[in-house]
């Protein structure tokens, strides 16, 4: 049996690599200088959104209208579907900062632990979605499965980690 000590340095820098679960669930409060907003199926950036994040909805907005398919974007960033995995891969690889499409869980540990000033990932095993300027860019929850899309209702987030790429 390992010493406490190690115990807790093991059980700590597991939890560094993989990230926290949160019990919070996601929700839209809107702020005119920081948080996205929608406009039809579209979102419109903050005010105040540096380019990259203005990137980031751009990319996003690309994708909307697109329907969904199970391992679509998973070949190739372009693709005529996708699903959670290939919406949120498309639009990190739209700002460069990623360079091959990535499953759901491989989001469990990807970039830096924790929310992201501008943009956070929520990686659970078997999905994935992304915030962006407070507005949630999903494919999943409600009532079915859907293309990807931009969403204000709130959603449950058991289970999930929250990562962010760095300096976002």
């Amino acid at each position: 049996m390992l010493p406490k000590k190690v115990l807790f340095i093991v059980i700590g820098l597991t939890l560094v690599l993989t990230g926290c679960e949160t019990n919070a669930p996601y929700s839209y409060q809107y702020n005119p200088a920081r948080t996205a907003f929608m406009e039809g199926s579209l979102a419109s950036p903050p005010s105040q959104a540096p380019a990259v994040v203005r990137q980031a909805i751009a990319a996003g907005n690309e994708l909307i209208g697109k329907p969904y398919r199970y391992g679509g974007g998973h070949r190739t960033f372009y693709d005529n579907a996708y699903d959670c995995s290939g919406s949120v891969s498309y639009v990190l690889h739209a700002i460069g900062r990623l360079e091959t499409p990535t499953p759901s869980e491989n989001f469990r540990k990807y970039g830096a632990n924790g929310a992201g000033r501008w943009l956070t990932i929520y990686a659970a095993r078997g999905h994935v979605f992304l915030v962006i300027a407070g507005l949630r860019f999903d494919t999943g929850y409600g009532d079915h499965t859907h293309g990807p899309r931009w969403q204000t209702g709130s959603r449950p987030t058991r289970g999930y980690v929250l990562r962010h790429p760095r300096g976002l």
